[in-house]
């Protein structure tokens, strides 16, 4: 269809204003769902995991997200802002990094007010530098090559001319430059696809000719040659896009082939983003590290040293929202088929590893067969990284107990499984949720199904802990004084009393107070001998039938660790 007959309407718009926005943005979704198989299966570059569509979709899911976020009264202004934020702190992949920038371009743009012809121009220009300096090493026939192609069209047009019949124009020239991808990247050629990432970028937008002239610009589909459909990364057969997904057992796979990195960091300015960039690009490739213009930055990189790329992001700044997922196996020199086996059972052998505080804690956990790694005074990451290297058998099932941030455990885990580790952390913030857990291990399971029975048994017991107030402070309860003990739910302050047995006999009461059979008292170094006795006499009184059973764990910090099961 030429321009002219797609103009052929009444209602074009003059300028994109907040409501127009809006339903770009919502079409730019509806658009990329319809297409996102399509776009999934093109993708061969950087990498063939089939899931640049999958991503650009969730990316502007997470920008429409904040967009809702941002209230139905925004203004144009405030809506770009939204959809900057949510798009670079919801980035998925580098196509998802990229296109956060296109909407910090949009933001920026709409600063002012509506869109127009001229700041439609700005926006291309200004997505075209973000996009370039975002990106470590540019590629021809990607992305970046379709906007420049945007940008081009955009810049030869007169000031003058009208919204709508520049966007068709940008939007045909993009279209021309994804079919041109094909022949400027060696990958795409051999497998006879155009870019997938590119392709997803003409899909938005072709979503804002849709807004301002209300008609859809009829595209051609795009199918993967069969003699290239699911083949996958350096020919290996059967290679997950996602580490998650176990082998059969007793088969080899051999060592993962690379990890994609995504992450945001925050508080960081331009030049601690360019030494991020620069710092990944020493450990990886596809490195992308784009911000959202307020000082919040989506890193992504592809690296066999997923834990080395998250440990430069926190020294970096505040990172948040990591995730990490594998490109497969290589098949080692030598593997033997699951086939090969006949069915005989192999003895898998799987490693328990402890965070703990205090001699009788440690004792309890050795006692229940767990390797224990001392944290009584705060740890690095690091020790818990050896010590999982250490172990003697792949399958190593880690009790954090609430020693280490969730963001840490997520690199010393990447960097285990890079090490040829099978680890799983289990989600357990406190040693009382530890003991429930080993208190259900079984090493003849399936290591997949010991870590559910014991994550099961972890989450299913509630917990709160007393310490002493060292300072004075401001709680959701009220304010403590120094000397004064607090009583936590979980992490949340909702005790504090003057004395220790007061606060510990309400805690008790709220932590019961939607039922418990059982109630584990882990004493705690400060606390007196008879404490834990007190308490239990406590519960015997006020909670008939419900048992106690103490034990001295000799942890500092806390007076003493309640679990309810």
């Amino acid at each position: 269809m030429t321009r002219g007959r797609l103009l052929e309407v009444v209602d074009v718009l003059e300028s994109i204003d907040a409501a127009a926005l809006r339903r770009w943005a919502y079409r730019c979704v509806d658009s990329l769902t319809a297409r996102c198989d399509e776009i999934d299966a093109l993708n061969v570059f950087p990498i063939p995991d089939s899931d640049t569509g999958t991503n650009l979709m969730f990316t502007f899911r997470a920008a429409v997200e904040s967009m809702r976020a941002a209230g139905p009264t925004a203004d144009a202004r405030a809506i770009g802002r939204a959809l900057a934020v949510g798009a670079v702190a919801g980035a998925r992949g580098n196509s998802g990094v990229i296109v956060s920038q296109l909407l910090r371009a949009v933001a920026e743009a709409s600063a002012d007010g509506p869109l127009d012809t001229v700041s439609v121009q700005a926006m291309l220009r200004r997505a075209k530098v973000l996009v370039a300096g975002a990106v470590s090493v540019p590629v021809e026939g990607t992305m970046l090559t379709v906007l420049a192609a945007a940008d081009r069209e955009a810049s030869a047009h007169d000031a003058n001319v009208g919204l709508a019949t520049l966007v068709v124009d940008i939007a045909e020239a993009t279209a021309r430059a994804v079919d041109s991808t094909t022949d400027q990247l060696a990958e795409l050629r051999e497998a006879g696809v155009v870019d997938a990432g590119a392709l997803g970028l003409s899909v938005i937008i072709d979503a804002l000719v849709e807004v301002v002239i209300g008609r859809t610009p009829p595209r051609r589909r795009y199918r993967r040659p069969h003699e290239h459909e699911r083949r996958t990364v350096g020919d290996a057969s059967n290679v997950s896009s996602d580490c998650d997904g176990a082998p059969e057992p007793g088969y080899a796979t051999g060592r993962p082939l690379g990890y994609e990195v995504v992450y945001v960091v925050h508080g960081q300015n331009d030049a601690g983003a360019a030494e991020l960039r620069r710092a990944l690009a020493d450990i990886g490739d596809s490195v992308v590290v784009a911000g959202d213009g307020s000082g919040a930055w989506s890193a992504h990189v592809h690296t066999t040293d997923p834990g080395g790329a998250v440990e430069l992001g926190i020294a970096a700044g505040d990172v948040r929202g990591v995730r990490i997922s594998c490109f497969g196996f290589a098949e080692p020199a030598g593997a033997v088929s699951p086939e090969a086996h006949d069915g005989a059972e192999l003895s898998v052998g799987r490693d328990i590893l402890a965070l703990v505080a205090g001699d009788g804690a440690a004792d309890l956990y050795v006692q229940e067969g767990a390797t224990v790694v001392r944290c009584d005074e705060a740890i690095d990451s690091s020790v818990l990284h050896r010590a999982i290297v250490g172990m003697k058998h792949r399958e190593v099932l880690v009790l954090p107990n609430g020693a280490l941030s969730a963001q840490e455990l997520v690199a010393v885990g990447a960097a285990a499984r890079a090490d040829g580790k099978d680890v799983v952390m289990l989600p357990c913030s406190a040693m009382v949720q530890g003991l429930a857990a080993l208190a259900v291990h079984d090493a003849a399971r399936a290591a997949v199904d010991d870590a559910f029975t014991m994550s099961e048994a972890a989450a299913g017991t509630r917990w709160g802990s007393l310490r002493i107030a060292r300072e004075r402070s401001l709680t959701w309860v009220g304010t403590c004084e120094p000397g004064d003990c607090i009583g936590l739910a979980g992490q949340e302050v909702v005790i504090v009393a003057a004395r220790p047995l007061d606060a510990g006999c309400r805690l008790l009461d709220q932590l019961l107070a939607t039922g418990g059979e059982m109630v584990t008292v882990l004493v705690g170094a400060q606390a007196s001998e008879d404490f834990g006795d007190r308490l239990a006499e406590y519960v015997a009184g006020a909670h008939p039938g419900v048992d106690v059973v103490v034990y001295t764990g000799g942890q500092p910090g806390d007076l003493v660790q309640f679990g309810v099961e």
